[in-house]
């Protein structure tokens, strides 16, 4: 009896650690099984990733890449004459600008001199180049041309501008001095009261109809340079014509403004978009007219024609006559009166390589 009861406890703990052996194969069992299933799941969660990123990759292969944000850099410079329908022009741009999506900036300069000082000049053109939040933008005012060229600048600027027969231009302007115009017809006027026709002033030699107030179109052209405001000079007036041959877009003239602004429309829609109904509409906005203003004789014009100044100024209006007539020949044709433009005229062919 005493040796049965000694042996009993070493079969319990026998028991005790088979099954607690058991238990840890058992434990061992499931978590092999989890570790095959975990496996498992992470294969699949691999291969649908990778199905994924191929479809995908797919799908993109098999669509047009989509086009970079279009850039534009697009300025372009009015440095308008006074008195050639420039603020008729410059209305038509603002009127446009909020439609067509660009910044028009009036350059308004002190006592409106034309020329800027050589510190203004470096300036206005890191204004134009660099900034951005103003592109594209179109710029006017009664400034001389600016060769951006001159000062390391990256993007020049496309310039553009409108003349006028220079008598015609000066009689404007003398009494515009005098009675304004109808656009602002309260604005105070520097001559006003002064009642002196423009024939009285060439017949009494006056300062205000002298010869050397047409002086303006080609130094307005010719630039920055002193020689351009020598009233007379050879050099100012070729230096004026090289300007408008090569650094001009267009030059238009008074007389023929609608042209003008038609073939803008056609070459720069961007801009100009819808310019040409607008014009042709006859709103206010874009009508400006001196008032009171009296033609010359022809004995005014015959004492003016004199004028070594004269025959300068008006061999620059004929040359930019005879080019913008040029332009016009080959951009716009006229039908029972009306003008209309010319469809493209140039195409491209045998193009190499050959597209696969």
């Amino acid at each position: 009896m005493g040796l049965l009861r000694t042996m009993m406890p070493a079969k319990f703990q026998l028991l005790a650690l088979l099954a607690f052996a058991l238990a840890v194969l058992f434990i061992e069992n499931q978590i092999q099984k989890l570790e095959q299933s975990r496996a498992k799941l992470e294969r699949a969660i691999a291969r649908h990733g990778v199905a994924e990123v191929e479809q995908r990759h797919s799908e993109d292969a098999g669509r047009e890449p989509s086009p970079p944000a279009e850039k534009d850099d697009t300025v372009i410079i009015y440095n308008r004459v006074p008195k050639t329908a420039s603020t008729s022009f410059t209305n038509i741009a603002y009127d446009l600008c909020g439609k067509n999506r660009f910044h028009v900036l009036h350059i308004n300069t002190t006592k409106n001199n034309p020329v800027m000082s050589l510190q203004d000049q470096v300036r206005f053109v890191r204004n134009v180049t660099s900034w951005r939040e103003m592109k594209p933008g179109f710029y006017h005012g009664h400034v001389a041309y600016l060769d951006f060229s001159k000062y390391g600048a990256k993007g020049k600027p496309m310039y553009i501008n409108v003349v006028r027969d220079p008598i015609e231009r000066l009689v404007s302007y003398y009494y515009f001095l005098r009675f304004g115009d109808d656009y602002r017809p309260g604005l105070r006027r520097r001559k006003q009261g002064d009642k002196k026709t423009f024939d009285e002033c060439v017949s009494s030699g006056g300062s205000d109809c002298a010869p050397e107030k047409l002086w303006l179109q080609i130094p307005f052209f010719c630039g920055h340079h002193s020689e351009c405001w020598t009233a007379g000079s050879r050099w100012a007036l070729e230096q004026a014509k090289s300007n408008l041959l090569n650094e001009y877009l267009l030059v238009g003239v008074t007389e023929e403004l609608e042209d003008f602004i038609m073939i803008l429309e056609a070459a720069l829609p961007r801009f100009f978009k819808g310019a040409t109904e607008l014009y042709r509409s006859g709103k206010k906005s874009h009508l400006r007219k001196t008032t009171d203003k009296k033609p010359p004789t022809k004995e005014t014009i015959a004492r003016l024609q004199q004028s070594d100044i004269w025959k300068i100024e008006n061999e620059f209006y004929e040359f930019a006559l005879e080019q913008f007539q040029f332009v016009r020949a080959h951009a716009v044709r006229e039908k029972d009166g009306e003008l209309y433009v010319l469809a493209q005229s140039f195409f491209y062919e045998k193009i190499y390589p050959k597209v696969s």
